[in-house]
């Protein structure tokens, strides 16, 4: 049987990816800090129409486009993402592996025919993949090198036996040859791969690098290439079988603990960090009881885990006896080393142990932490994120103090110098069904909206923010809207400590 390999080649990956999360109605790019300048890493077809290219300044790229839209390139998640497709792409065939960090090769011998054929195949890639939001160019040959040139350069099948004459008027980038040694080809008048298949091979071996004549024949067929397929990630669980069925906490801990110091010892090794843990406890009449723990942070340390476990463990019930103790990790993160032995690091270990036992009780997604947003609306310079998939994050700077607590503006009702006019605030007003006085006042602030977002809670337009001081203790935050489209008002948004 003769072999048959697609390579699928994502030309825009990075900046799909992008727009599949959250989509625009305007020219888009990613952009990557390289060369002390921020340049364009990717981008869509719109912004290509500009004259925009990958490398260029972002501040050359908006002189040509200055409606751009950009975003902070996130490689790591590209390649994530690419793995996912890996993982599609074995609904064709079994045999997938990566092409660099915007393709793949998948290796369809024997397996065309349950799709009708070869080109039925590459139709039904393709539409999945365009319903996806993804473009694609294919290419499918007999060898992983001749399917690379026609998926990069001109999409196409070349029958088996053919490789040649399908590749052969294509440059020599399509042989994936360096750049340095494509030029210099070129200089020489080579221009296309056949025009290097007809050159005497000891003439290239003797002039150039060996890679040259070693490119041109695993296209060609006469030096094979494989193809390495993603590798499964590993597993991690312990399993103790006891020789007598035990049911006191303290044997059922003591057994729980070999097997999470075993588990932590693998973890460590492989620079891995559990988020989620599952240990299963077999009784002596063949059922199984389980203990889920989900923790807020990859974590490793078995003296740590064994404390959070022992809750769970504590209410199963063991009937006549447990003779089994599996430990399974069910999600795993990479954890780097870090250091263990500073108070600092102690007291953020009991901040995530804290959230990790609440979490099991309400749901990690339940615990949630406010986190600045870079924003001088006060109404959206924070947050809520869960607390388990975040880090406390100081606030953003401001030149003026904000209240610790805040809330909807509430209108009050001014009385008494300087409410009327709004140059100051007033002596004394009504909020909340109380008559407060006015005996100290700092401001104004004068805060205007964002006009490029549609905000009903700001139709009023500019705010003037003051810190006033009462006389019956309150420490207030009003504004004043000199420019409503009805009449001026006094609002309270918040209240000092």
């Amino acid at each position: 049987m003769q072999r048959r390999i697609v390579s699928l080649w994502f030309p825009r990956l990075a900046a799909e990816r992008s727009l599949r999360a959250r989509p625009v109605d305007a020219p888009f790019a990613l952009s990557l800090f390289d060369r002390n300048s921020e340049r364009i890493h990717d981008l869509c077809p719109r912004a290509e129409s500009f004259g925009l290219q990958r490398g260029m300044t972002l501040v050359h790229a908006r002189s040509f486009c200055p409606g751009l839209l950009t975003r902070a390139a996130d490689p790591d998640a590209d390649q994530r993402f690419l793995r996912i497709l890996a993982r599609w792409a074995t609904r064709y065939c079994p045999w997938v592996g990566l092409d660099g960090r915007d393709g793949l090769f998948l290796d369809i011998t024997g397996s065309a025919h349950l799709l009708g054929g070869e080109e039925p195949l590459l139709g039904d890639i393709r539409a999945r993949l365009a319903r996806a939001g993804l473009s694609a160019r294919l290419g499918l040959a007999g060898t992983p090198g001749a399917a690379w040139a026609l998926s990069h350069f001109c999409e196409g099948i070349a029958p088996p036996g053919e490789n040649l004459s399908r590749i052969g008027s294509l440059p020599l980038s399509a042989l994936r040859l360096a750049d340095q040694t494509c030029t210099s080809l070129e200089r020489l008048g080579i221009a296309t791969v056949s025009d290097l298949h007809n050159l005497p091979r000891a003439t290239v071996a003797r002039r150039y690098d060996p890679d040259v004549l070693r490119r041109l024949d695993q296209a060609l067929g006469a030096v094979g290439e494989q193809i390495s397929p993603l590798q499964d990630a590993p597993g991690f669980a312990a399993r103790l079988t006891l020789p007598d069925p035990i049911g006191l906490l303290d044997d059922v801990m003591a057994g729980a603990r070999r097997l999470i110091g075993h588990m932590c010892t693998q973890l460590d090794a492989a620079q891995k960090g559990a988020r989620m843990l599952r240990l299963t406890f077999r009784r002596v009449d063949q059922e199984n009881r389980s203990v889920e723990l989900r923790l807020a942070r990859p974590m490793r340390d078995p003296d740590r885990i064994a404390a959070l476990f022992e809750r769970g463990v504590g209410a199963v019930d063991a009937g006549y006896g447990i003779d089994m103790i599996r430990l399974e990790a069910v999600e795993i993160e990479a954890l780097g080393m870090r250091q263990l032995d500073r108070a600092q690091n102690r007291e953020k270990d009991s901040l995530d142990d804290l959230v990790t036992q609440l979490g099991n009780r309400l749901g990690l997604e339940n615990i949630l932490r406010f986190q600045p947003v870079d924003s001088h609306i006060p109404e959206r310079s924070f947050t809520l994120v869960p607390a388990a998939g975040s880090r406390p994050a100081p606030a953003w700077p401001s030149r003026r103090p904000r209240p610790l607590r805040l809330f909807a503006p509430e209108p009050v009702i001014a009385s008494g110098a300087g409410g009327h006019q709004g140059m100051e605030p007033p002596s004394r007003f009504r909020w909340r069904g109380r008559f407060l006085t006015t005996i100290g006042a700092e401001g104004p602030e004068r805060i205007t909206p964002a006009w490029w977002e549609n905000d009903d809670g700001w139709r009023g337009g500019l705010r003037d923010y003051w810190r006033v001081e009462t006389g019956e203790g309150r420490r207030l935050w009003l504004f004043h809207t000199p420019q409503a489209p009805r009449a001026p008002g006094w609002f309270v948004q918040g209240e000092f400590a």
